[in-house]
């Protein structure tokens, strides 16, 4: 696996500071205290968004007071890539097939969801 999508692998509290970030493009850690859902440390947020900042997912930017903001530099869709394909490599040979049918088969996919699965296939079948 390359060192480029190791980076874009998210620990769950990491997962949570990133969704108040995308959302809100530069966020203090303060920012992000209030706005995740659990109670969580101000210390432990601050020291989420430094281990994303070495990760290279966040970029640290300029003082808004005596706090520093900081934003994005990938999107959601990199960093569902990159864990897609990390559970592909780990859980499934690094077969994307093998995934998909997986889930596919699982309880936790509705009829619904089946049918829009078979959606998205078609128009990709098409293009």
């Amino acid at each position: 696996m390359s060192g480029t999508k190791k980076l874009l692998e998210l620990t769950k509290c990491e997962a949570e500071v990133m969704d108040v970030i995308w959302d809100r493009d530069w966020v203090t850690v303060n920012d992000v205290v209030d706005s995740i859902k659990r109670d969580l440390a101000y210390t432990t947020v601050m020291t989420t968004m430094k281990i994303l900042e070495e990760k290279k997912i966040i970029c640290r930017g300029e003082k808004k007071g005596r706090a520093y903001t900081y934003r994005a530099n990938v999107s959601r869709e990199q960093v569902r890539e990159g864990m897609l394909r990390m559970i592909a490599d780990r859980l499934f040979g690094g077969s994307t097939r093998s995934l998909v049918l997986s889930l596919l088969q699982s309880d936790a996919v509705s009829a619904e969801d089946i049918k829009a699965v078979r959606q998205a296939a078609d128009r990709l079948g098409d293009s």
